[in-house]
């Protein structure tokens, strides 16, 4: 929400202000424009530089009424309505004025449009203008289209200067990249300094083409010109923002894609949102079964190349392969015992898939050895908010920066991994709030920083101990919050003692003064928040940094209240909702211990079994897992969505466990590296071919609904889960899954699962089909769901949260001379997680085809590397060759690296190293040599124009 619409929102209860318009008297609210109170009445004024959610500009004067008494007409969306106003729309001179201006703009309007749903041709046919009396622009004055951009079509003989599309990128994302040049006649939308919109730091997001209103920026490819068949509102399938999106379907295709007023984006999107849909149509989809033959020896090398693995299969019946998966598996659960088999499920799949999948292991495969990916995203972050408040999920959502007067973001890159929250956090700097960036990469979110700590890697705790110090030091802890509402405070304050700024300055590399200033900043604000990513959580002393920032909050009680409190930033859109529902191999539905005998008696209950029938123990982990199959302990896997064999650290290890298995399923959209090595690959559904909820980092539940329908012989994810139980010996036939519908029964899902997970009994499938979005903790029926929990007390025994300390723990893998830099790695805007999604889809693998390493020039110069040449990494795991991109927000000594890349899996070098607490694995550092040259990755299969060479390249040679 935007300053602007805040101050609207504020007036709803101030008094009213009479006014009078087309007759009528009606009652505006204060601060109300003349156009949004004719809008609420019904009546309809031309706009075009106008558009909700934007500052008013007033810039066309399309909009222009008659205000009685006065000498001018006026901007109606600009004109504030104040008491005793007598307003006409539509009087004659208003009307004049308003064909006059829509004249004009027709005279210099293309022949042609480029989107179909031009709002000055529909204004001018709304009011009769059929034309222009004046004359146009000569041809050769009038700009060229450029299509330098893979997404974006930029026609600027269309553009009527409204600077809706300037607004959009200046005010709500905040990119700054397209602006207004020049004066009169010569103005002109410019981007950067002029340059062609390809060659610009433009990020893609698209929110320009959506505020566009004549197509002068349009989606690349004249998709704008085609009429949807119908528009379905559903949900973004990427990151944990969750921001709703308009499918505009025609023929069974997205044709593109827009944002609608969730609550979390408000209309906003990314460029992965926007133009990442198109993978559900990719030639390499999987739309029939597959059986691995008789003659093709699992192989974990093929799992680098998908594309060839292809031929170590044949096609099979629905029929076949469900009976050799589930009969195998069902054979290994009866010969070897439960414990010999496992699930993975998926942080991308829906709360029913989630809740299904774990209660099929549960039950069919009779043990709690079920996972996702969270294990190796935030597992560390849950694990201390679990132990330090009694609950895991975020205490407010992200727009309440918007609340905050300090915001420190640590160990997160949200620009890229979480771009719409950054936009509200950069509009929150905009309004006055200091922000506090703590990372040893400058990213793009510290230009708009009050400070940038950038520490060296591997130094969390010193860091935020060295706050906490100066906190206590100087008596600016809030001590009645402490005393009614914490335990544990004077151990852990002794713990600080020994860590001053000047104490830690040698091995954090911040200077004393910087860290008192921050400590004092956040300390003393009226509203303080953190937020975090990975940064933090993918350590082996993940669970320590989460309980240092979890400390923080608590001695300045900066929780509990709007525009406080912790975030983790969820990283796929449905890590917390699968959480949630139980996808973790401790944990049954809402976080209720599997050894507790009345969760265990709850769950049996309903599921309809003797409670001796469910496993006590806890289940294993991803990362133990991997480790059992390797060990031979573990003898067959079911994998729901995940993608392990790029995923999981030291990937060479997991390929290699994974290929030793009796039985190895994966369900999937595509080939992934994981279902090279499986026996048996199932063909799933698409985020748009299915309907389900979603459950976003803001703890809000939204309902993704069905867009299209399913290629070949591809099938509901719900179904093939009921169709598995089957052969497991169970009978899930009651849900009404069947192989091409499952809408229907993803409600029945739904409110079989809330009956296990208290947080949502307010919300029925019903409700939240009605409401589409509802935040929980949500346990009546008629309230909204709290958006700020622990206002009163923390989910702990008495109701008080713990301070736990944290020493110095080094990292598991220190550089030496032998491999002297640091690995860190991570995401990338146009990419997300393991590739499978957006690099198939065709704006995104154009705008970042190659794999990439990014290096601090420093380092580069002294490697004889130019930039797009090659570099190879190497750690005591493996080795990797990439193109080489300067970077200065690298720290020099480091190399970052996202893992997407089939081609140069990453993962191959990082350290399976555990956090021991919640046996992450330290994905954030490990030891690495760089050199020079290398093989290049092999030429990529996905259609977007990988792998640029294929011989070996001399040190210092440019792509």
């Amino acid at each position: 929400m935007n300053a602007f619409s805040r101050e609207s929102e504020s007036a709803l209860s101030a008094p009213t202000v009479p006014v009078q318009i087309d007759g009528r008297q009606v009652l505006a609210r204060p601060g109300q424009t003349l156009w949004a109170l004719a809008k609420e009445l019904g009546i309809q004024v031309p706009h075009l530089c106008h558009r909700e959610g934007q500052a008013p500009e007033g810039n066309c004067r399309a909009c222009v009424v008659e205000v009685q008494g006065e000498r001018t007409l006026a901007a109606s969306c600009c004109r504030v309505a104040t008491p005793g106003l007598v307003v006409q729309t539509a009087s004659p001179r208003a009307q004049s004025a308003q064909r006059l201006v829509l004249e004009l703009l027709l005279a210099d309007a293309p022949a042609a449009p480029h989107k179909a749903d031009n709002e000055l041709l529909a204004w001018a046919q709304k009011l009769g203008v059929a034309g222009s009396r004046f004359t146009p622009k000569p041809a050769a004055e009038r700009p060229r289209s450029d299509t330098s951009h893979p997404a974006i079509a930029v026609n600027l003989d269309a553009c009527i200067q409204c600077t809706r599309c300037v607004r959009a990128c200046r005010d709500e994302q905040v990119n700054e990249v397209i602006g207004l040049a020049h004066r009169g006649a010569a103005a002109q939308i410019v981007f950067d300094m002029g340059d062609a919109l390809g060659s610009s730091s433009c990020v893609g997001c698209g929110e320009c083409v959506q505020a566009c209103p004549t197509g002068a920026l349009a989606p690349a490819g004249g998709v704008a010109l085609q009429a949807a068949d119908r528009v379905v509102d559903s949900l973004c399938p990427y990151c944990g923002v969750g921001c709703q999106v308009s499918y505009h379907v025609k023929d069974d295709q997205i044709l593109h894609v827009e944002g609608r007023g969730g609550p979390a984006n408000e209309g906003r999107l990314c460029v992965k949102g926007r133009y990442g849909f198109d993978y559900a149509r990719h030639p390499q989809r999987l739309t029939v079964p597959l059986i691995r033959r008789a003659d093709a020896p699992k192989d974990p090398r093929a799992a680098t190349d998908p594309a060839s693995a292809r031929a170590q299969f044949r096609e099979a019946s629905w029929e076949e392969a469900l009976a050799l998966a589930g009969g195998t598996l069902r054979h290994l659960r009866n010969t070897h015992g439960p414990r010999a088999l496992a699930g993975f499920g998926s942080a991308k799949g829906s709360n029913e898939e989630a809740y299904l999948f774990q209660k099929l292991v549960r039950l069919g495969f009779g043990s709690n050895n079920v996972d996702h990916c969270t294990r190796l995203c935030h597992a560390s972050s849950v694990a201390a908010l679990l132990e330090g408040i009694g609950s895991g999920a975020v205490s407010n959502p992200v727009m309440d920066v918007m609340q905050a007067e300090v915001v420190i973001v640590i160990g997160a890159n949200p620009v890229v991994n979480h771009p719409v929250a950054a936009t509200w956090i950069k509009n929150a700097v905009k309004q006055g709030t200091q922000l506090v960036v703590m990372d040893p990469r400058r990213s793009e979110l510290c230009r708009h920083a009050a400070h940038h700590l950038a520490f060296r890697p591997d130094t969390d705790v010193a860091l935020l101990n060295s706050l906490m110090h100066v906190i206590v030091e100087e008596g600016l802890t809030d001590t009645r919050f402490i005393a009614e509402r914490t335990e544990g405070f004077e151990a852990f304050a002794e713990n600080l003692r020994g860590f001053s700024p000047e104490a830690m300055a040698a091995v954090t590399g911040i200077a004393p003064e910087t860290v008192r200033t921050v400590a004092r900043l956040y300390a003393k604000s009226r509203g303080s928040m953190i937020l975090w990513g990975m940064g933090v959580s993918q350590h082996v002393h993940g669970t320590d940094n989460a309980r240092c920032l979890i400390a923080l909050a608590l001695m300045t009680g900066q929780i509990g209240r709007p525009g406080t409190g912790l975030h983790p930033l969820r990283g796929q859109n449905n890590v917390q909702g699968a959480s949630d529902a139980g996808l973790i191999p401790m944990m049954y539905p809402d976080y209720h211990p599997v050894g507790d005998p009345a969760a265990r008696a709850a769950a049996a209950a309903l599921w309809g079994v003797a409670p001796e029938a469910l496993d006590a123990e806890k289940g294993l982990t991803v990362v133990e897992v991997m480790r059992a199959a390797e060990a031979g302990r573990l003898k067959g896997l079911y994998v729901m969505g995940e993608n392990p064999a790029m995923s999981d650290p030291d990937a060479t290890h997991a390929r290699e466990a994974m290929a030793q298995l009796d039985m190895l399923v994966v369900q999937d959209l595509f080939l992934t590296e994981t279902a090279c090595l499986a026996d048996v690959v199932l063909p799933a559904s698409a985020f748009a071919e299915k309907t389900g909820s979603f459950t976003n980092t803001d703890r809000l539940v939204q309902l993704g609904r069905r867009a299209l329908g399913l290629p070949g012989q591809a099938r509901q994810d719900l179904w093939i889960l009921t169709a598995m139980a089957g052969h497991l010996g169970l009978d899930w036939r009651a849900y009404g899954a069947t192989p091409t519908d499952c809408d229907a029964a993803a409600g029945r899902v739904f409110d079989e699962m809330r009956q296990l997970m208290p947080t949502l009994q307010g919300l029925s499938w019903a409700r939240l089909q009605r409401e589409g979005a509802v935040t929980y903790p949500c346990t009546d029926a008629q309230a909204p769901g709290e958006r700020v929990v622990f206002t009163d007390h923390f989910p702990r025994p008495g109701g008080k949260a713990l301070f736990v300390p944290a020493q110095l723990i080094p990292a598991d893998e220190r550089p030496d001379a032998e491999y002297p830099q640091v690995l860190i790695t991570g995401r990338q805007l146009e990419h997300w997680h393991t590739g499978s999604m957006t690099r198939r889809s065709g704006v995104l693998d154009a705008l970042e085809p190659d794999p990439v390493a990014l290096l601090h020039p420093q380092d580069l110069a002294a490697l004889g590397v130019v930039p797009g040449g090659l570099v190879t990494l190497q750690s005591r795991r493996g080795e990797v060759s990439l193109y080489a991109r300067a970077d200065e927000g690298t720290p020099p000594g480091a190399v970052f690296v996202a893992f997407c890349w089939f081609e140069a899996a990453i993962n191959r070098l990082t350290n399976p190293a555990l956090d021991p607490v919640a046996e992450i694995p330290e994905f954030k550092y490990c030891a690495v040599r760089l050199r020079a040259g290398g093989v290049a990755p092999v030429q990529g299969s996905f259609g977007g124009g990988q792998g640029r060479l294929q011989a070996p390249v001399p040190a210092g040679a440019s792509v």
